[in-house]
């Protein structure tokens, strides 16, 4: 109850009456954080769940949603102390830890290399090496997508730059060069993807399967960020997790209200094909495994020297604490 209530309260009541309900404790009222995510995407839906759900407000949080435009802005927002929380790749903190940011990742967000290459239907593929001289559509680097096609097609012996035909358009838009047959091939993040599924696309390769769990995206905050505070905000992912696994139909729902410009088809397909690939965790723990692969890409594309220890980077007690919640 708030004072305004108990102010009105002692105008009606007798003085012992008032006395009474003075002393009760009042309830508090919602704490505003805010986080700052990297882009709107349907790879974030954990947290449009968590707000959507209310989950965040059973925890006492007051949350506000900024979008950033870009892993670097989201972080400099935490870093800066204009955000709490940020949500974005998790090399961007390891790099940012690595130079003396007081930062930790206390929440998974993305589980798998949320990437896939799409392609004309008419485009016989049958292996990596069919790519040889294709033109391909990618996202404009720096962008994980773009990345980890490049580390595969070096893996197999493919020079990006003589063997293939890339090109780089602003992240999103990847799928237009396909549609235009301007390309053969698109490497796509969804809802991209199953935009291109729409209009007559197929699916040749996915990198979930790939690699397995990966560390994509996760929550970042200031070492000093209120422990409480910390701990609120990944009780309230933890619990939009488990709802999406127990309601898939009910967090297409919260990604339609989230999305309401795309095809509800477009939509439904691709929360559908994620939640089967496991890209949505299914709880904020990340393991240190998935750390080290998605790290190894990294140091793989010069971005990073080496892999920092898992711990350095990572405070697990918050997810520990959420996992063990009871429903």
């Amino acid at each position: 109850m708030g004072l305004t209530w108990l102010k009105k309260v002692s105008l009606v009541l007798a003085a012992s009456l008032s006395a009474m309900v003075a002393s009760a404790p009042a309830h508090a009222e919602p704490k505003k954080v805010v986080v700052s995510q990297a882009f709107q995407s349907l790879l974030y839906l954990p947290l449009y769940v968590a707000m959507d759900k209310g989950y965040f407000q059973r925890e006492g949080l007051d949350v506000v949603k900024q979008t950033a435009g870009s892993p670097s802005v989201a972080l400099s927002a935490v870093i800066s102390g204009s955000a709490e929380f940020s949500i974005h790749g998790p090399e961007w903190t390891t790099i940012a830890i690595s130079k003396g940011a007081q930062l930790e990742i206390v929440s998974n967000v993305v589980n798998r290399a949320a990437v896939w290459l799409a392609a004309d239907p008419a485009f016989k593929y049958t292996g990596v090496d069919s790519l040889k001289g294709v033109a391909i559509s990618t996202g404009m680097m720096p962008t994980t997508s773009t990345s980890l096609f490049i580390k595969l097609m070096k893996e197999k012996g493919i020079d990006p730059d003589k063997d293939l035909k890339m090109t780089q358009v602003q992240i999103g838009n990847e799928v237009g060069p396909l549609l235009a047959h301007q390309a053969q091939v698109a490497v796509m993040y969804e809802p991209g993807l199953d935009q291109a599924v729409a209009k007559g696309m197929k699916v040749i390769f996915g990198f979930p399967k790939m690699y397995g769990p990966y560390a994509f995206s996760s929550v970042t905050t200031r070492k000093t960020t209120d422990p409480d505070t910390i701990q609120r905000f990944v009780d309230g992912m933890e619990l939009a997790m488990r709802y999406i696994s127990a309601d898939p139909a009910g967090a297409i729902a919260v990604a339609k209200t989230e999305f309401p410009s795309l095809d509800p088809v477009v939509v439904d397909n691709a929360v559908k094909r994620m939640i089967a690939g496991d890209v949505y965790p299914k709880s904020v723990a990340t393991s240190p495994a998935a750390f080290d692969t998605a790290m190894k890409t990294q140091v793989y594309l010069g971005n990073l020297k080496d892999i920092p220890p898992f711990d350095k980077v990572f405070n697990t007690a918050y997810a520990d604490k959420a996992i063990a919640m009871k429903p």
